[in-house]
């Protein structure tokens, strides 16, 4: 019965863990400009938000 009530927990922690390392990210990205744009997640390539012109 732990087991059964631990894993949504954990997954649960693990999903807001990476929240919280996405916030912290776009913070530093957002205090230090000279080391490039922000990149959010799910951008695809870095050709143009995600939309490569060429093939």
């Amino acid at each position: 019965m732990a087991k059964f009530l631990l894993a949504p927990l954990v997954v649960f922690v693990v999903l807001a863990g990476w929240v919280v390392v996405q916030r912290i990210y776009a913070r530093f990205a957002a205090s230090h400009p000279q080391l490039g744009p922000y990149r959010p997640e799910g951008g695809g390539c870095s050709c143009g938000s995600g939309h490569c012109e060429r093939r």
